[in-house]
């Protein structure tokens, strides 16, 4: 990465989303009416609200999983800025693949893969050399308290907090210039935890933005240096 801190490198304006029910005459419910944030490199951000206000949606059409109603999403990506709200797919994934890492509450593999191949994987994709790929993921594994007895195995025959350790070591594997985070410390024990803390940390202190969700205030107090208030839209 070589986005200097303090430089902004994700930039959302006039975003709206409302979602459409269509199994309930068309019910619509708005979820983002003109929202705005900046996010700088070598930050952590909190984004903050009650439940239901929309703080996973809000990483969703960041990582370009959801399409926004109208606004723009820019990414900086290859010293330039990309729109994900209307970038095409291939592009998109481009993005994803360099710029824009995402650990999400749930672990998706197919089966049968191998541990230490799925959190490999990520950097052999950027062409990095499969012994140093699989020296990254051994650390990762090792800090995470996956046994190395499980390393080669498939994941989907762990425990859910084994899981969920596989994908927080999957996602730190490679470093991305902008990190989404969905709730990557909730249900792990205080070491495993303080742990995923600790890589938050590092990741930041290497110049990644950072921006999650965290529902324990005393996390959110060790991670973001500042909070992101997201407020209920208001119905049409």
């Amino acid at each position: 990465m070589s986005v200097d801190a303090n430089t902004p490198v994700l930039r959302v304006s006039g975003l709206t989303k409302t979602f459409c029910l269509h199994l309930q005459d068309e019910a619509r419910i708005p979820v983002f009416d003109a929202l705005g944030f900046t996010l700088n490199a070598g930050e952590a951000v909190a984004l903050n609200g009650p439940s239901g206000v929309g703080k996973s949606s809000f990483l969703k059409l960041v990582y370009g999983t959801y399409l926004a109603a109208a606004g723009e999403i820019a990414v900086m990506h290859r010293g330039g800025w990309v729109d994900i709200a209307n970038a095409e797919p291939r592009q998109v994934l481009d993005i994803r693949r360099e710029t824009l890492g995402y650990v999400t509450q749930f672990l998706r593999v197919i089966p049968r893969v191998p541990t230490l191949d799925i959190v490999a994987e990520p950097l052999i994709e950027r062409g990095e050399s499969e012994e140093a790929a699989r020296a990254r993921a051994r650390d990762l594994l090792n800090r995470l308290n996956i046994p190395e007895t499980l390393w080669s195995l498939s994941p989907l025959t762990f425990s859910g907090g084994e899981q969920q350790r596989v994908n927080i070591a999957r996602g730190f594997a490679a470093s991305f210039p902008i990190m989404l985070l969905d709730e990557p410390t909730a249900s792990l024990d205080a070491v495993n935890r303080q742990t995923v803390i600790d890589l938050i940390g590092e990741a930041v202190a290497a110049g990644s933005a950072v921006i999650g969700i965290f529902h324990s205030k005393a996390d959110r107090e060790q991670i973001a240096s500042r909070a992101f208030e997201l407020t209920p839209a208001l119905a049409a």
